[in-house]
């Protein structure tokens, strides 16, 4: 199916304006305002909401193996988690995962 130029830019556009009234709504509308404390309550869970939810597809359906999913990139992720829960420190976690996966990939020859 072929969608024509006009199309392509209306649903750009569409979505940039989409995009701009949900940022709006919270700092535009509310952005001086306190918020209440049960609000900011569930906004602190909000980075662990999400940030799972990018990862995960990054690692059990790999663009680089097809989709198929990797021994070296779940021992990756695996290390990730565990050295984060342990030592709390973002930077450490990130490059024990980093060292994993260049392992795991150099031992399967990927």
């Amino acid at each position: 199916m072929s969608y024509s130029d006009a199309t392509i830019w209306g649903l750009i556009l569409a979505l940039g304006i989409c995009t701009f009234m949900i940022r709006f709504s919270f700092l535009g509308l509310i952005g001086d305002r306190k918020l209440p404390d049960w609000v900011l309550r569930h906004l602190r869970y909000t980075p662990v909401a999400v940030i799972p939810g990018l990862i995960a597809p990054l690692v059990v359906w790999p663009d680089a193996t097809g989709g198929t999913p990797d021994p070296a990139r779940m021992a990756a992720a695996a290390v990730t988690a565990i050295a984060g829960y342990l030592t709390r420190n973002v930077f450490l976690s990130i490059l024990s995962g980093m060292v994993t996966l260049y392992v795991g990939l150099a031992l399967v020859g990927g």
